[in-house]
């Protein structure tokens, strides 16, 4: 028989109890902080309540009341510049981080409050309302909120999709040489999703300062945790990872306080990443002011035995047998807590004209102008003043394609010290799979990161990076196939930002990704992400054909406010042509494309590899087409002057691209030209793309899937012809 040897996780996991030692020991002034914290969070969370039942709230009002314990307890433990984000229910995280920012030395509910501690009542109860004055002026709403003055770095939708930002800013923290952590906080249901694991992996590989603080409140909607995982501790997926763990009672917030200042402890001295799980409970529905019970998921004993236990009744009766705290002081802190919010309800809300008693609406002057719903999805481009343009005074020479890749980044990161470049096997093979990273480990090595296989983790900890601010990250994807591994958090995430956080926060972060259609690497690894991109609010796409117009284009991609996807393809890599000679510190404006040959009988639009193959069909065909290399994608950026100024010569317009039909950038640009063009064009417009397959492994149904100059040629003699 084989001898079984038990087994032990070399990470700590620990439940904390707390004792009537614990309570006596307490100090004063940290259980009075927690209790008006508390009390005021149960009156902003039930005032919200109140005007969801009335319909003042649009959209959902996820509600924390029962839960407030364990954001209270956990941000009391921490330090001003230590950082937060969170999820759709977060109402009360961001109340106690933003109180903690504007009241470090506590507040005192009997009292008059300071205009700072009512300032942030106000805003935030706007921003859920959806109006101008809330901190993202009404776009976040209750789900999205954020105040990075004072660490609260955003609420997120996306159940888990928060989680890799937060390991983004602990690493910001540490590389800036602070001592500060990030805590992320998210519920049951986020413990079992992937990119929640991705990042519990890469947060213990490289021992982030992240704790990972999971909201424990038994329900994913209806659906209970015992029903959702095997192991319903969910604090016992840390030691898997190697990530020191902590289980304490979420109704408790003295219990979650002394678990959270171990855990920071941990993280400041350089331990790496901890997790704590607070057990705890929401008192109504998954959203508005309906117990669970009324949904029949779950039963009113069930809850009324929940409620016993509740966080403020536990505080206040520790604090009276101490005599901290009278019941008369309690009642009147209760009441000036709701005061507080009646005062805040006042300044939005009036009486419904023609309503009945006590009926309200929102104050017409406080909701956002329509005008400004597309004001922010990207920058307004002021970071480009004073960039250097390219021109004649740049020397140039036949280059190798993938050493102008390399060699521009070196220049960028000898420059620029807050670039930082991470992506799979980026710091090995002398540069990556294809050499973009060559030698750059050597010259940066904190600063050039080979990540796990993880594209959701890296990349939401590079979109981390960026929101922090203090760096700029450059994400490579091995293939751009991959996008769709990671699309919660280019699409969701890293695009949506600036727009849904008010429309002024920069993102600056540089996407590099291949298209490999022709190397034989099949469906899986091939794809053109231009047109999918395009679709997306929020980012810029790049794409070069040359050695020099690839420098001046990544020049202006890492000197840009906002996400820029770079595409690059690998029939370019070992390919030379005009690159500079050692000027490598000059841009390509944004919006600029170039005419690679002049004609009059038709408009070529081609972009990557397509403009070598379309001026080599041009050759070949006869036709005296006009070839546009277009640069650049997005809608925001596209020359639609030089795009004019073309079709209107030649009536005319082909648009060739390599790849599948379905996803094909064309079809985007030709609905556009004809809508912005439709006058001058004397005949539809036509298209080149591949098939309606992903190109095969095999070579020759490789070939079938995709179109190249002879596919070109052939639709410029049927141009011609017409």
């Amino acid at each position: 028989m084989p001898e079984l040897h038990p087994l032990q996780p070399e990470a700590t996991w620990t439940a904390l109890v707390t004792t009537d030692a614990d309570w006596d020991e307490a100090d004063p002034a940290l259980l009075a902080a927690m209790f008006h914290q508390l009390v005021l969070v149960r009156a902003f969370e039930e005032y919200v309540l109140e005007l969801a039942a009335a319909g003042l709230v649009h959209g959902p009002a996820h509600s924390s009341i029962g839960q407030e314990g364990g954001a209270v307890g956990s941000v009391l433990a921490l330090a001003p510049g230590d950082e937060i984000n969170g999820s759709h229910r977060g109402h009360h995280q961001f109340l106690a981080k933003a109180l903690q920012h504007v009241a470090p030395k506590g507040f005192d509910l009997t009292a008059e409050l300071p205009d700072e501690i009512r300032t942030v009542l106000l805003r935030t109860l706007a921003e859920i309302c959806g109006l101008a004055r809330g901190f993202s002026h009404g776009r976040g709403g209750s789900m999205h909120l954020q105040w990075k003055q004072a660490g609260a770095m955003g609420t997120n939708a996306i159940v888990g999709g928060g989680v890799p930002l937060a390991a983004g800013f602990a690493w910001a923290g540490r590389q800036a040489g602070t001592d500060a952590v990030a805590v992320t906080y998210f519920g049951d249901g986020a413990a079992n999703i992937g990119s929640t694991l991705e990042t519990f992996n890469l947060a213990a590989a490289w021992r982030l300062p992240v704790c990972f603080f999971v909201e424990n409140n038994q329900y994913a909607v209806s659906t209970s945790v015992a029903e959702a995982t095997g192991e319903p501790r969910l604090s016992a997926r840390g030691p898997g990872f190697g990530i020191a763990s902590w289980r304490v009672d979420g109704m408790d917030p003295l219990a979650v306080h002394l678990a959270m200042r171990e855990a920071v402890a941990h993280m400041r001295e350089g331990r790496g990443p901890t997790l704590v799980e607070a057990d705890t409970y929401r008192y109504f529905h998954q959203n508005g002011p309906f117990p669970g019970s009324a949904f029949r998921y779950r039963s009113k004993q069930e809850e009324a035995q929940w409620r016993a236990r509740d966080p403020i009744e536990l505080l206040a009766g520790h604090m009276i047998r101490r005599g901290l705290l009278t019941e008369a002081a309690r009642d009147a802190s209760v009441a000036g807590a709701k005061s507080a919010m009646e005062a805040a309800g006042e300044m939005l809300l009036e009486p419904k004209p023609g309503g009945k008693p006590g009926e309200r609406r929102i104050r017409p002057a406080e909701w956002p102008d329509p005008a400004f719903v597309d004001v922010g999805v990207r920058g307004d481009l002021s970071e480009f003043d004073g960039a250097r343009p390219g021109g004649d005074d740049v020397a140039v020479h036949e280059v190798k394609f993938i050493d102008a890749v390399a060699e521009v980044m070196r220049r960028r990161m000898t420059a620029d010290d807050r670039i930082v470049v991470m992506g799979e096997d980026v710091h090995r093979l002398s540069g990556g799979t294809n050499g973009a990273t060559k030698g750059l480990k050597d010259a940066f090595p904190d600063r050039i990161l080979g990540t796990p296989i993880s594209e959701n983790a890296f990349t939401g900890l590079a979109g981390g990076i960026a929101l922090d601010g203090r760096f700029r990250p450059v994400v490579e994807f091995m293939y751009a196939d991959f996008m769709w591994v990671a699309a919660d958090q280019l699409f969701n995430q890293v695009g949506k930002a600036r727009h849904m956080f008010g429309g002024d926060g920069p993102v600056p972060l540089v996407l590099r990704s291949k298209v490999a259609t022709g190397s034989g690497y099949g469906s899986q690894h091939s794809m053109d992400p231009a047109g999918v991109f395009a679709t997306a609010p929020g980012w810029r796409i790049v794409a070069p054909s040359t050695p020099y117009d690839y420098v001046g284009l990544m020049n202006a991609a890492l000197r840009c406010e906002d996400p820029v996807v770079v595409i690059e393809h690998v029939d370019l890599y070992n390919s030379t042509g005009p690159g500079p000679v050692d000027d490598y510190d000059y841009h390509l404006p944004v919006g600029r494309a170039a005419v690679r040959r002049g004609g009059e009988a038709v408009t070529v639009v081609a972009y990557l590899s397509m403009v070598a193959e379309a001026l080599a069909a041009v050759a070949e065909s006869g036709v005296d087409a006009e070839v546009i290399d277009l640069r650049w994608l997005d809608r925001a950026s596209l020359d639609w002057e030089t795009l004019g100024a073309s079709v209107r010569k030649t009536n005319r317009v082909l648009i060739v691209e390599q790849g599948p039909v379905g996803t094909s950038y064309g079809g985007w640009l030709s609905d556009e030209i004809q809508r912005r063009l439709f006058d001058w064009l004397d005949a539809p417009i036509m298209r080149v793309t591949g098939g309606e397959a992903s190109p095969s492994i095999s070579k020759v149904l490789e070939r079938a899937a995709y179109a190249r100059r002879e596919e070109v040629a052939e639709a410029l003699r049927r141009a011609g012809e017409a």
